[in-house]
């Protein structure tokens, strides 16, 4: 993938500022402790994970906003991100003591009064020009515990700041990013069984041939405790030292070339855990999704004269199961072996329990929806005790098609966990002689059935919410070889529409039976995440620009509001001073308007924009509620 365009000049003139608008009272910040963030999903005072609680089921408990009254909700501030660093706002904000902590476009985090909006201070982190971001130049979140908060960069930085002032705590580099590395999504905090709170995040550039690794860290000084590669074969680290081998230290996953020495891809095999965890501290266990293989082209990853569908290029496009204290990989579920399509595996994984319907027992559950167009449900248990490795038996529980038109297979086999490939849809090599191959039509497209934004679940309706798109793609081979700091490819595309009259489908799934539950269209694709509440609510935003909220239930459109340029961000709720707010970030950009296709035209009507917006109800409707 090319990086944004114009992004030199820009980047260059960001400085490493924290601009001192105001600052907190230092006596005022109260600490996050970690049972403030290990109950966050049964209080609506504070927004203190990402994902609404270790879970990331995305559900809020608040009610005071409902179905009576949501048509009345009114705007009660909105804040702009300011200069010319419009770009995509794709973040999730957090909520503690009546600030909210948002990060924007260009790595800049923001602490702003959560009832009037009134900034009070702005980070901006100072950008070399040589950062290689893929798909824009977004931030998607920060984590918080004590008295700091944390967040990740374009150059592949983790950086704490005092929640005060906004002054750089401790600053670490976690690899290069003149070879691809960087850093997109929200770190998380877990507490391993040992007692120690640990800062975990992972790294972003699969697209240039990094290997993807996942890091815990000292929350208080950023020291490193531990890292693990997702590319089999690959050494972690435990305190400053080497450790053990991802999988089996062979690699037997990953072909070999006539002498018997590791094909290149394997030594940039991608795998990058990008998106946000979530967290089981019943097993200890941290749960993210590993990223695509590098290169894009499968006949890269597969022995020579063999059938791709022989080749799994572990432990990527997948879901991972690492012990939160040493760092070892104890389970995994591949969604996509050999994944010759850009699926990935990123894509949230929510835990939520469910009883089994024929034997009447609990069953404690993970939950995927794959932009490979299947929505998987694991047994969370069995992976955090080692299933799901090759040769032996899988986890997997149930899987379904969650969008229309799916081309590359028919189905998943439970018996095997494994996809049942239809012939013909990997793209064939270039023949001899030429610089491409083929072009094949595949759906979904390497943007998704769904992409990074994440699906939230609703204990109250038993019902997970994904926002999906119908789209398509002709795909085709290149020649390539491995260049740091380039794209890592070897296929090229184009996005095509499925359907005239929508790209966008939200829907309702059962994760007990796959049974679609209802499905509200939109014209434009859909790029924002998705959150619930007790109030029988869905709020979501969309491309055009709007902030939509639905029933829960039935997907009946409730309440929109004009932003005023597309919406690829997370909403989020809470309570303060007995008023209940909704905040969402807007600001077109993301992936979809970088590659075009059948999407140009549409993108191109939706104009630019970076601010934050929150609304409540007016307080007559707060007292009707309220009776």
């Amino acid at each position: 993938m090319t990086r944004f365009p114009a992004m030199n000049a820009v980047a260059a003139a960001s400085a490493a500022l924290m601009l001192g608008l105001a600052s907190l009272p230092a006596a005022a910040v109260k600490p996050v402790s970690w049972n403030d963030i290990a109950n966050d999903d049964k209080t609506g005072q504070d927004v203190l994970n990402y994902g609404l609680g270790l879970k990331t089921q995305r559900h809020s408990p608040l009610k005071q906003i409902n179905a009576r009254n949501v048509d009345q909700l009114v705007p009660a501030w909105s804040f702009s991100f300011g200069g010319e660093k419009q770009r995509g706002q794709e973040a999730q904000a957090l909520v503690h003591d009546g600030v909210i902590y948002v990060t924007s476009s260009y790595s800049r985090f923001h602490a702003l009064d959560a009832k009037t909006g009134k900034q009070i201070w702005m980070y901006e982190h100072r950008l070399p020009d040589d950062i290689r971001p893929c798909c824009d130049v977004v931030n998607r979140g920060a984590a918080i515990y004590g008295d700091k908060v944390f967040f990740g960069t374009l150059d592949a930085r983790m950086i704490a700041l005092d929640r005060a002032t906004g002054k750089v705590v401790w600053n670490e580099k976690f690899a290069d990013h003149k070879v691809g590395y960087t850093m997109t999504g929200a770190p998380t905090v877990v507490k391993e069984k040992n007692g120690r709170v640990l800062l975990v995040h992972g790294s972003s550039g699969d697209e240039f041939g990094v290997v993807g690794y996942l890091y815990a860290r000292d929350p208080d000084t950023g020291e490193e405790v531990w890292a693990r590669p997702l590319v089999e074969g690959h050494t972690g680290r435990l305190n400053g030292k080497d450790s053990t081998a991802t999988g089996d230290a062979k690699a037997p996953s990953w072909p070999r070339d006539k002498d018997g020495n590791l094909v290149e891809a394997w030594h940039h095999g991608g795998g990058a855990p990008w998106q946000s965890a979530a967290f089981d501290p019943e097993t200890n266990t941290i749960v993210i999704g590993a990223g695509n293989p590098a290169p894009w082209n499968t006949w890269k990853r597969t022995k020579e004269g063999d059938d791709p569908k022989n080749w799994d290029s572990l432990f990527t496009s997948g879901q991972a199961y690492v012990d939160a204290t040493t760092g070892e990989l104890k389970g995994f579920y591949q969604h996509t072996p050999n994944d010759a399509w850009d699926f990935s595996g990123n894509n949230s994984v929510v835990l939520f329990d469910y009883k089994d319907p024929k034997t009447g027992k609990q069953v404690k559950a993970s939950a995927h929806a794959d932009r490979n167009g299947f929505f998987y449900v694991t047994d969370r248990e069995k992976l955090a005790t080692g299933a799901g490795y090759p040769n032996k038996p899988t986890a997997l529980i149930g899987a379904w098609p969650f969008v229309d038109g799916i081309t590359w297979a028919t189905g998943i086999d439970l018996k095997t966990g494994r996809p049942n490939e239809v012939a013909g849809q990997r793209p064939p090599q270039p023949t001899a002689g030429t610089d491409k191959g083929k072009a094949v039509f595949v759906s979904p497209p390497f943007l998704g059935g769904t992409n990074w934004m994440p699906m939230s679940y609703s204990p109250d309706t038993g019902l997970f919410y994904i926002p999906g798109n119908h789209w398509a793609m002709d795909y085709w081979t290149e020649n390539l070889t491995y260049k740091a700091g380039s794209a890592y490819l070897g296929q090229g595309f184009r996005i095509k529409r499925l359907y005239d009259d929508h790209v966008g489908t939200l829907r309702a799934i059962n994760p007990v039976t796959g049974k679609i539950a209802w499905e509200h269209k939109e014209k434009f694709p859909l790029w924002a995440g998705t959150l619930t509440t007790a109030g029988g609510l869905l709020v979501t935003g969309t491309s055009d620009g709007y902030i939509k909220i639905l029933d829960a239930k039935t997907g009946k459109e409730l309440w929109k509001f004009q932003t005023g340029s597309g919406v690829v961000s997370v909403p989020i709720t809470w309570e303060q001073d007995g008023e209940q707010y909704i905040g969402l970030s807007s600001g077109y950009g993301g992936a979809v308007p970088l590659w075009g296709g059948d999407m140009a035209e549409l993108t191109r009507q939706v104009t630019q924009g970076g601010s934050y917006w929150v609304f409540k109800l007016p307080r007559a409707a707060q007292k009707v509620a309220a009776k």
